[in-house]
């Protein structure tokens, strides 16, 4: 069933631009309330920057139909969910950005590793 697996990466690609599109979006609203931390240059850079690898792994996703291309986006992605759980629920540090936007990108996450995993080793 070439077409089931065909969606299912279709499916990773667009999960994965949502969660590109809520993290650009994300470093946007940051940067707009001043809460960007100084010092690290400009957000037009690491914006292109994330637009750059956004791109690029929606793109291979889409094109490419290797297992092992999910498989190691899945393993890198799920490098970020300690930092969002300690961030979301465990963060004792004050921050101006709430925790709820790092519970939601939490979710959004998780619900990407599930399309990640279903391309990859749901063949």
């Amino acid at each position: 069933m070439p077409e089931a697996r065909d969606q299912k990466f279709r499916q990773a690609a667009f999960g994965y631009l949502l969660v590109g599109i809520l993290y650009e979006s994300g470093v946007w609203v940051v940067w707009k309330n001043g809460l960007l931390p100084s010092g690290r240059g400009s957000v037009w850079v690491w914006l292109a920057i994330g637009a750059v690898i956004l791109a690029a792994i929606v793109g291979a996703l889409w094109r490419f139909r290797t297992p092992w291309l999910p498989r190691i986006i899945f393993v890198l992605h799920a490098l970020r969910i300690p930092a969002l759980i300690d961030r979301a629920f465990f963060s004792r540090v004050p921050s101006e950005i709430p925790h709820s936007l790092y519970a939601a990108a939490l979710v959004v996450v998780l619900i990407n590793l599930w399309l990640l995993a279903r391309a990859g080793w749901d063949l």
